[in-house]
């Protein structure tokens, strides 16, 4: 019974990884189509994710199935339990990712000062759920961790990229305000998905300790 277990176990892992990679597949292109000017970037993203919701299914079903047929118990119950919690933050990674695509379209060619920290999020988000997918397959706290510590990193360059285009608004003619506030969500975009990292990583904790920070008393 608890090879069977293991066995599952391990598929989970594999399918969250193919997930994660699917999510930084999807903010990459985000990214890519702001600087290409490709709608087939475009439709690549919105396909992604398509694929992060198939994948979001699938992996629920398979939780579903181990707490059913394996019936787990402590640290056991809390990996599974934590897995359903991170692919709905996954999933969420993939319609902001496709939220930042679909805005993306109106801002091309404006040449804004802050794209150059929109690639540094883009950059920052993508290792955010790199290092949380791999903190919960590796059992790691101290990288988990080191997820939760970088959303600042994330939060300064929202801040950063704010106070540009407000620069730039007071500099520029109020034709530009539409665009500067299209860049604005998309800054934004990427910031919740350094949220939604920094909630994986606190799953990824409860997993292994038992103890999560919005449940401590």
């Amino acid at each position: 019974m608890r090879n069977r277990f293991d066995m599952q176990l391990a598929e989970l892992h594999r399918e969250l990884i193919a997930m994660g990679a699917l999510c930084e597949e999807a903010i990459a292109g985000c990214f890519k189509y702001l600087t290409e000017n490709d709608e087939s970037i475009c439709d690549n993203v919105l396909e992604t994710d398509r694929q992060i919701d198939r994948k979001e299914r699938e992996i629920e079903a398979l939780c579903m199935k181990l707490l059913l047929h394996q019936q787990p118990v402590a640290r056991d119950l809390r990996v599974v339990s934590s897995a359903l919690k991170i692919i709905s933050d996954m999933e969420r990674i993939g319609d902001q990712a496709s939220d930042i695509a679909e805005i993306v379209q109106y801002v091309h060619g404006a040449g804004l000062k802050a794209e150059t920290h929109i690639a540094d999020m883009a950059r920052a988000t993508i290792q955010m759920v790199t290092d949380s997918i791999e903190s919960f397959v590796n059992n790691d706290i101290s990288l988990a961790n080191e997820v939760i510590r970088h959303d600042d990193v994330v939060d300064a360059l929202f801040c950063d990229i704010k106070n540009e285009l407000i620069q730039t608004f007071q500099a520029e003619h109020e034709d530009s305000a539409e665009v500067l506030l299209d860049m604005l969500m998309i800054a934004k975009y990427f910031e919740r998905i350094g949220d939604h990292a920094e909630n994986i990583a606190e799953w990824v904790i409860y997993s292994i300790t038992g103890k999560h920070a919005d449940f401590e008393i």
